[in-house]
């Protein structure tokens, strides 16, 4: 299951807004939810600390949650900026997610070469961001940590 592969599930939450959760919307979702917990708990050895609950009303996080990594690296964010003027827009660009993903390093080199000119990038921005996934550890900085 995507959701437990993209944080530490077993992992204590420091506040109940930064909590891991999984909302269903059906009893057949939530029982496929309960069984991978429970795969998942078997395989690590440890209890999940990921909630299932019912979905319910939703509230977007606050701007400057939205996209954090990629708001790191001014020179990417600078195109989506251009493209998406509108912060909704922005923010639920599934581009711009790919790419903050990218930078907060989730997904491969391989994905990336797959999907990079479908992005919406100029050439100098997808070298950015073939540098920035080549070289994992840099800094965010001005420039994602590199010239």
């Amino acid at each position: 299951m995507i959701f437990l592969r993209g944080h530490n599930p077993a992992g204590y939450s420091w506040s109940r807004q930064y909590r891991s959760i999984l909302f269903y919307h059906s009893k057949e979702q939530k029982r496929i939810a309960l069984e991978a917990i429970d795969k998942e708990e078997k395989k690590l050895g440890t209890r999940i600390r990921s909630d299932i609950v019912p979905a319910s009303d939703f509230y977007r996080a606050e701007d400057y949650h939205q996209k954090y990594y990629l708001k790191q690296c001014p020179v990417l964010a600078a195109g989506f900026v251009k493209i998406y003027s509108n912060p909704l827009a922005f923010t639920d660009s599934t581009a711009v997610a790919r790419v903050n993903a990218y930078i907060g390093g989730y997904g491969s080199a391989e994905r990336l070469m797959a999907e990079i000119d479908a992005l919406g990038l100029s050439k100098e921005q997808q070298g950015y961001l073939l540098k920035k996934i080549e070289y994992p550890g840099l800094t965010a900085g001005p420039s994602c940590g590199f010239k």
